[in-house]
């Protein structure tokens, strides 16, 4: 379960001499190298305010989230990201919004983020490798986008598509995944007010590695569903495919909401390895619906979740 907490001031969520340390270097000699890594523009990730859905728990460390990461766009290993997402252009960009929707088009990130209240979610993070994080994202609640661009009322379910740029993101040069990477949301999950679209980390835009600048996070799944650097949004009557559903269906369901009582095929789901504790750091017992299970619950009502997984 998580509890709700206000008027969160950075220093509630990170270490004073950390965020010292860290605003230091984005003003001195590191700055540009920092911020380099970062996408997007300031506005997309400053002057967020808190909100009442965060958890309470202590966030990772800004090098944790920016230095461990799946994005198989730059690389299978968890430090590739970081080394080669310098290379990704995020400015300009666009987001493609079709299917059944009343205004479809090409919408400038700017479009996107005009208007829309930033808030600082702070979220517990759930990889399906038994791996886990706390981040403190910024962003907007899906839903209000949806609500801007109207959605028709046969669709059903909301699709996301990945930048696909091989020569910036090295990992597209392989053949490890059919690309792009999509992913894919019910229309009542996407509308969930915890689904967010996430333009920073923290109080900075949000870092190339992790998904610059706009990405999908969906607290209560398994990571891999919350897409990142996505360029493409399709509201649709059926359900779209899933770029690890359509890879191996036996080990990622369409839903894949984190649940400690379905096992991965290759390894338990039972407790999980918090990040930034050490090579020695206990484990600790998975939640069902990674901690979120009163506020959705309710979406799977009368499911069998281990056949609907």
């Amino acid at each position: 379960m998580f509890r709700f907490k206000t008027n969160l001031k950075p220093s509630d969520v990170t270490p004073k001499a950390a965020w010292l340390n860290r605003r230091a270097l984005m003003t001195g000699a590191g700055g540009a190298a920092l911020a380099g890594m970062l996408g997007g523009t300031a506005r997309a990730g400053l002057d967020a305010v808190p909100s009442r859905y965060s958890t309470a728990a202590e966030p990772n460390s800004l090098d944790d989230i920016t230095q461990y990461n799946n994005f198989y766009e730059f690389g299978t290993r968890k430090t590739d990201p970081a080394r080669h997402a310098h290379a990704l252009t995020t400015d300009p960009w666009q987001v493609t919004i079709d299917g059944l929707v009343d205004k479809p088009g090409a919408y400038d990130f700017d479009d996107l983020t005009s208007g829309v209240t930033l808030e600082q979610r702070i979220y517990r993070f759930r990889c399906v490798e038994a791996w886990s994080m706390v981040i403190p994202w910024v962003g907007f609640q899906l839903s209000d986008l949806l609500d801007r661009v109207g959605v028709l009322p046969e669709a059903r379910y909301v699709a996301f598509e990945t930048l696909v740029r091989p020569e910036e993101m090295p990992g597209q040069r392989t053949r490890i995944l059919d690309w792009p990477y999509t992913e894919g949301l019910r229309l009542d999950e996407a509308r969930h007010p915890l689904t967010i679209l996430a333009t920073g980390i923290y109080d900075e835009p949000m870092p190339k590695q992790n998904g610059a600048p706009i990405r999908l996070v969906v607290p209560w799944k398994y990571g891999f569903k919350s897409i990142k650097s996505i360029v493409r949004i399709s509201l649709t009557r059926d359900e779209p495919p899933c770029t690890w559903n359509l890879l191996a269906p036996n080990e990622y369901g369409f839903y894949s909401n984190v649940n400690p009582n379905v096992d991965h095929p290759r390894w338990s789901q039972a407790s999980e390895r918090r990040i930034g504790g050490g090579l020695l750091s206990s484990r600790q017992p998975t939640l069902m619906f990674n901690g979120y299970a009163d506020e959705v619950a309710h979406l799977y009502a009368g499911m069998d979740l281990t056949k609907h997984f």
